[in-house]
């Protein structure tokens, strides 16, 4: 039996290991490269076991019901305030960002003219944002925020330094999941009669949102392990914000600071393993409503 006879008969997809020992023998450079690409896949997966494996086992140990008392003092070094604020510190970031990294997207897909310079220049300094340091923003949001405005270390100037960070990554992220739409969505939904507006927001949007909570989720994990931004914007306070232009600090402040004080070693790796829940659970919630997006 020939080659293409026996590629006739296999259904499609599906190879034999005898047709893949010749097909590497007559390629080698194919086997070499699929080598490397599944040494690479197993590298990725136990770098990541390898780090959840030392988080759990250093900080589990550790985790006490004193961890997560109301108020933060020098014996109980709680987590609990800091969690506080970085559930505060997300949504407020998200509230700011979301919207306008969302209709931004939407412009510059469904709207704006193919060609248009303004594109090419908000796409630019999209790209520019992105690879801005985050200590420079933090110095930006002090100087802008806490000096200029005079609002000092708050939640608020945290939040809306925050926002610009991640601005970029929601908006490249929702315009990808706009252009991967097929352009029959908008084609049937215009020879129904709906008008670009409602084109837009009950057909493109809805398509689209797998991929727009992808990067949301993204925002998401940078806000939570950011320390750099926050620690010149919102503070080191270690207890509630009780209001936006209260300073507190997040979770993984919280630890920078137990690690960098050397005193409660112990707690800053209990402070890791609920970060990592924390982020764990996000990114469950948000793949959760993503299927249902999809779904319906």
């Amino acid at each position: 039996m020939t080659d293409m006879e026996a590629l006739k008969i296999t259904p499609i997809n599906k190879v034999t290991p005898q047709q893949a020992l010749r097909r590497y023998r007559n390629s080698p450079l194919s086997l070499i490269l699929r080598l490397l690409v599944t040494l690479s896949a197993i590298l990725t997966v136990a770098v990541l076991l390898f780090l959840i494996a030392y988080i759990v086992v250093m900080g589990v140990p550790n985790l006490k019901p004193s961890l997560f008392s109301l108020e933060y003092n020098s014996e109980n070094a709680s987590l609990f305030p800091a969690l506080i604020n970085t559930v505060l510190m997300t949504l407020l970031s998200l509230i700011v960002a979301v919207p306008i990294g969302i209709f931004s997207a939407i412009y510059l897909v469904e709207y704006a003219r193919r060609g248009n310079r303004l594109v090419k220049v908000v796409r630019v300094t999209a790209e520019t944002l992105s690879g801005i340091p985050s200590i420079v923003y933090g110095l930006f949001g002090f100087l802008f925020f806490g000096v200029s405005f005079g609002w000092g270390y708050s939640m608020l100037g945290g939040a809306l330094t925050m926002a610009i960070m991640i601005l970029p990554l929601i908006m490249r992220t929702t315009e990808e999941a706009l252009m991967s739409v097929p352009d029959s969505f908008r084609e049937g939904s215009f020879g129904l009669g709906a008008g670009k507006l409602r084109t837009v927001f009950q057909i493109i949007l809805p398509s689209a949102m797998p991929g727009i909570l992808s990067g949301v989720i993204l925002g998401i994990g940078r806000i939570v392990g950011e320390t750099a931004a926050l620690m010149f914007t919102s503070g080191t306070v270690a207890k509630v914000a009780l209001n936006p232009m209260s300073s507190g600090r997040t979770l993984a402040v919280h630890m920078y600071n137990l690690l960098n004080e050397g005193l409660a070693r112990e707690a800053a790796y209990a402070t890791a393993v609920v970060l990592l829940l924390l982020v764990v659970a996000i990114n469950a919630l948000s793949s959760f409503v993503a299927k249902k997006f999809s779904k319906t």
